[in-house]
Protein backbone atom coordinates (compact mmCIF):
# COMPACT_ATOMS: atom_id res chain seq x y z
CA UNK A 1 0.00 0.00 0.00
CA UNK A 2 1.34 3.37 -1.21
CA UNK A 3 0.41 7.02 0.40
CA UNK A 4 0.24 10.15 -1.86
CA UNK A 5 1.17 12.50 0.62
CA UNK A 6 2.58 16.62 0.82
CA UNK A 7 6.09 17.00 1.35
CA UNK A 8 5.80 20.16 3.75
CA UNK A 9 3.37 19.46 5.83
CA UNK A 10 3.29 15.28 5.22
CA UNK A 11 -0.45 15.18 5.17
CA UNK A 12 -1.88 11.78 3.07
CA UNK A 13 -3.19 13.59 -0.02
CA UNK A 14 -7.36 12.43 -1.61
CA UNK A 15 -8.02 12.03 -5.09
CA UNK A 16 -8.65 15.18 -7.51
CA UNK A 17 -11.96 16.35 -7.46
CA UNK A 18 -12.70 16.20 -11.64
CA UNK A 19 -14.44 19.48 -11.43
CA UNK A 20 -11.86 21.64 -9.97
CA UNK A 21 -8.91 19.89 -9.93
CA UNK A 22 -8.62 20.51 -6.24
CA UNK A 23 -6.32 17.91 -3.66
CA UNK A 24 -7.62 17.78 -0.34
CA UNK A 25 -5.87 15.53 2.81
CA UNK A 26 -7.63 11.90 3.12
CA UNK A 27 -5.92 10.08 5.22
CA UNK A 28 -8.00 6.86 4.15
CA UNK A 29 -6.71 7.03 0.99
CA UNK A 30 -4.05 4.49 -0.31
CA UNK A 31 -3.00 2.68 -3.71
CA UNK A 32 -2.19 -0.56 -4.24
CA UNK A 33 1.48 0.18 -6.26
CA UNK A 34 3.19 2.65 -6.96
CA UNK A 35 2.53 2.74 -10.39
CA UNK A 36 -0.90 3.52 -9.62
CA UNK A 37 0.25 6.39 -7.07
CA UNK A 38 2.44 7.45 -9.89
CA UNK A 39 -0.28 7.56 -12.24
CA UNK A 40 -2.34 9.63 -9.97
CA UNK A 41 0.14 12.48 -9.37
CA UNK A 42 0.41 12.75 -13.46
CA UNK A 43 -3.03 13.23 -13.23
CA UNK A 44 -3.16 16.17 -10.81
CA UNK A 45 0.23 17.57 -13.01
CA UNK A 46 -1.62 17.04 -15.64
CA UNK A 47 -4.92 19.06 -14.38
CA UNK A 48 -2.57 21.95 -12.90
CA UNK A 49 -0.84 22.38 -16.28
CA UNK A 50 -3.79 22.40 -18.18
CA UNK A 51 -5.35 25.57 -15.42
CA UNK A 52 -2.23 27.50 -16.87
CA UNK A 53 -1.45 27.82 -13.02
CA UNK A 54 2.47 28.57 -11.25
CA UNK A 55 4.77 25.36 -12.18
CA UNK A 56 6.05 25.98 -8.24
CA UNK A 57 2.95 24.37 -6.87
CA UNK A 58 2.81 21.46 -9.46
CA UNK A 59 2.09 18.26 -7.83
CA UNK A 60 5.12 16.68 -9.16
CA UNK A 61 7.19 18.91 -7.08
CA UNK A 62 4.79 19.64 -4.33
CA UNK A 63 3.93 16.18 -3.22
CA UNK A 64 5.68 12.38 -2.47
CA UNK A 65 5.02 8.88 -2.60
CA UNK A 66 6.16 6.44 0.13
CA UNK A 67 5.19 2.84 1.05
CA UNK A 68 2.40 2.89 3.96
CA UNK A 69 4.79 1.46 6.60
CA UNK A 70 7.96 3.22 5.91
CA UNK A 71 6.00 6.74 5.42
CA UNK A 72 4.47 6.69 9.11
CA UNK A 73 7.49 5.03 10.80
CA UNK A 74 9.83 8.02 9.22
CA UNK A 75 8.52 10.52 7.33
CA UNK A 76 4.98 11.26 8.94
CA UNK A 77 5.11 14.65 11.09
CA UNK A 78 4.13 14.00 14.95
CA UNK A 79 2.58 16.55 16.88
CA UNK A 80 2.06 16.63 21.17
CA UNK A 81 -0.93 16.63 22.40
CA UNK A 82 -2.83 16.17 25.58
CA UNK A 83 -5.87 13.89 26.56
CA UNK A 84 -9.03 15.70 27.62
CA UNK A 85 -8.77 13.60 30.64
CA UNK A 86 -5.65 15.09 31.87
CA UNK A 87 -6.19 18.11 33.89
CA UNK A 88 -2.07 18.77 34.45
CA UNK A 89 -1.39 18.54 31.56
CA UNK A 90 1.79 16.04 32.98
CA UNK A 91 1.42 13.31 29.92
CA UNK A 92 1.93 14.29 26.88
CA UNK A 93 0.87 11.81 23.86
CA UNK A 94 2.60 11.59 20.64
CA UNK A 95 0.71 11.33 17.71
CA UNK A 96 0.81 11.30 13.78
CA UNK A 97 -0.47 14.37 11.46
CA UNK A 98 -2.87 12.16 9.59
CA UNK A 99 -4.54 10.78 12.74
CA UNK A 100 -8.59 11.69 12.50
CA UNK A 101 -10.15 13.31 15.62
CA UNK A 102 -12.18 10.30 16.30
CA UNK A 103 -9.08 8.33 17.30
CA UNK A 104 -7.03 10.88 18.72
CA UNK A 105 -7.29 10.65 23.09
CA UNK A 106 -7.41 14.36 22.66
CA UNK A 107 -10.92 13.92 21.68
CA UNK A 108 -14.87 13.89 23.01
CA UNK A 109 -15.33 11.23 20.54
CA UNK A 110 -12.37 8.78 21.18
CA UNK A 111 -13.63 8.81 24.87
CA UNK A 112 -17.08 8.65 24.07
CA UNK A 113 -17.00 5.03 21.95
Amino acid sequence: MFYIYEKSSTYIMGKMNKQTGEVRPDHRQSYKTMAAAKAAITRMSKRHRADMLDSVNDPVFRYGIAEAGYFHKTIEKKRTVYSIFDEDKDSPLVEGVNVPGYMSPRSEAYWSM
